[in-house]
């Protein structure tokens, strides 16, 4: 039988570790080794672990980033398949039966499956999880089964064996971007690496339009610094966003100073939008706040990776120098 060990970095969320947890502790299968990384936190959750019957190590250390977290839980692990969960994660009860047969089929290195709104989470969240999930809005990129690139394994829900660790190591100080950074190294080894559809995760993701605003224009901004790490990556679908940013201002500016009729594209995609969100099993008042947060998910993104070509192609900047705070210092007391 696999041995996994599952490696999660905490930083403030006691209560998202609570869930998590709780989730962990009705699987099907009772073997699993679980090692929690608290990140720095000043609202620790090392209270929490005494409470269930489950193989749980627990770490405190300082806030060095999710990426190293999780890279001081790998020292520690003694599973064939180390697993990476964000603590806003929650398990179905067969998630690691649905891992077991999906490995036992597809033989991967190096592994990731989809992500999920649970009934439990509100609706905004729901709204939130179609935006980042729509094939009319990713492209599938982020574990849809339809995509317009390679699979890239995300940290809410990826695993990759003790190999991989050891020919690859572990992730970068970069964040968010630090999982996409990890899987371009993987594929250059010439590791396999694959899409679980099965082995999903419910992620709540952002829990406002405010903070899911400046997440995705983050996004933004990492994937140009990726772009310039690995050229052989760079892919049309992660330009379309930046197009859409553009094509939209210069449609709201002809609407505004022409014909008001040049807003009739962006109403045509917003009711694609709410039919698409509809079909997936939404209710109307999810697939209404649907809308927003799929316009949110593009324009941010667009402006943030058109920022980002501005500094590091046109000005010329070094990434580090002229985004520093999407890089963590490992030298952090």
């Amino acid at each position: 039988m696999i041995k996994y060990s599952v490696i999660v970095p905490v930083y403030n969320r006691p209560h998202e570790m609570k869930e998590l947890l709780d989730s962990m502790a009705v699987q099907t299968r009772k073997d699993i080794e679980i090692i929690v990384v608290e990140d720095g936190s000043t609202d620790r959750c090392d209270h929490l672990m005494s409470g269930y019957d489950l193989n749980i190590d627990y770490f405190y250390k300082p806030n060095t980033g999710p990426g190293d977290s999780r890279n001081f839980g790998m020292t520690k692990a003694k599973g064939d398949y180390l697993l990476f969960f964000d603590s806003d994660c929650l398990l179905p009860e067969d998630y690691f039966e649905q891992l077991d047969r999906g490995i036992a089929h597809q033989q991967p290195d190096a592994f990731g499956g989809p992500d999920a709104a649970h009934a439990s989470f509100s609706d905004v969240q729901k709204a939130i999880n179609y935006a980042m999930t729509s094939f009319l809005t990713t492209g599938g990129i982020r574990g849809g089964k339809k995509q317009l690139d390679k699979y890239q394994p995300r940290s809410f829900n990826m695993g990759i064996s003790k190999e991989v660790y050891a020919r690859v190591g572990g992730f970068s100080d970069i964040h968010p971007g630090e999982d996409p950074d990890l899987s371009f190294r993987i594929m250059e080894q010439g590791f396999k690496v694959v899409l679980i559809p099965q082995a999903k995760v419910f992620h709540k993701r952002r829990i406002d339009f405010s903070k899911f605003l400046k997440q995705v224009y983050k996004f933004g901004v990492v994937r140009v610094i990726l772009n310039k790490w690995y050229p052989a990556t760079k892919k049309t679908v992660y330009f379309l966003p930046s197009l859409f940013f553009i094509g939209v201002s210069l449609t709201v500016l002809l609407a505004v100073c022409y014909r008001v009729v040049f807003f009739l594209p962006l109403i045509l995609y917003s009711v694609l939008l709410l039919v698409d969100a509809i079909r997936l099993g939404n209710s109307l008042k999810v697939s209404l706040m649907a809308i927003p947060a799929a316009w949110i998910q593009l324009l941010a993104y667009g402006f943030g990776f058109l920022k980002s070509m501005w500094k590091l192609h046109v000005l010329g900047l070094p990434e580090r120098k002229a985004f520093p705070s999407f890089f963590f210092d490992k030298k952090k007391p």
